[in-house]
């Protein structure tokens, strides 16, 4: 994975067009190597989550085009600068939690910045976002304990309501209070070089996953009641 990291090094400094087709032939290895870890990782997740399993997604549902959508951007740099894969139930665009692994190196970081993962949901939709809340006013613990389980892993708290929405605000227990403000529900956690350029990245990556199984199992029951009609 270092060459991958090392390609995104000079990209972000030589984000044109003009290096960059100087250096498609060294892209293109670099993809070919993030596509290979990319499907190891959808393997090794589908081994223990029943839901990546039964719709497994495909390499192109997985992952993102290196060419970023100038269109409503100031900054007018034609070129990613991090690479992502994101395992999920349906591929990218379901509503599905999912599993993502986010590499960026330090220079000009564009995006969430650095080495992270990330397990939950991302910008859901208001009727599974309202089908989680229902679920923690009433049976907030075995959330928390999700959370518990996930060794390693913090919950993201940069995308929360100020106030506890409307109707929760008499839960029952305090500590659910903070958890029914979230407006993204996800786990995260960084990677450090060494860790990245480890072997077996794939196998090292999945098992940080499964430490999040649980938590990712309460999300996608809670889609799967949205998705229902039950909302």
């Amino acid at each position: 994975m270092k060459r991958v990291y090392d390609f995104l090094s000079r990209l972000s400094r030589n984000n044109n067009k003009v290096w960059f087709d100087a250096h498609k032939a060294q892209y293109l290895e670099t993809k070919r190597i993030f596509d290979d870890f990319t499907c190891e990782l959808i393997d090794e997740v589908a081994k223990w989550d029943s839901y990546v399993a039964a719709r497994k997604p495909t390499l192109k549902e997985s992952t993102y085009r290196i060419y970023r959508d100038l269109r409503f951007s100031r900054d007018k740099s034609p070129y990613k600068t991090h690479m992502g894969a994101f395992v999920v139930p349906g591929g990218k665009k379901s509503p599905y939690c999912g599993y993502y692994f986010h590499m960026e190196p330090p220079q000009k970081r564009e995006y969430i910045g650095g080495n992270m993962l990330f397990v939950g949901l991302y910008m859901p939709e208001a009727k599974v976002l309202a089908s989680f809340r229902d679920e923690v006013s009433v049976n907030g613990d075995p959330f928390l304990e999700a959370v518990a389980k996930a060794k390693g892993f913090e919950l993201y708290t940069q995308s929360m309501s100020r106030k506890v929405p409307a109707g929760f605000e008499n839960v029952e227990k305090e500590e659910w209070k903070d958890i029914l403000r979230m407006k993204d529900v996800n786990l995260t956690m960084a990677m450090d070089e060494k860790f990245l350029f480890a072997p077996d990245l794939a196998k090292r990556v999945a098992a940080r996953f499964k430490r999040c199984r649980d938590f990712s199992f309460i999300l996608n029951r809670c889609v799967d009641y949205a998705l229902e009609g039950n909302l």
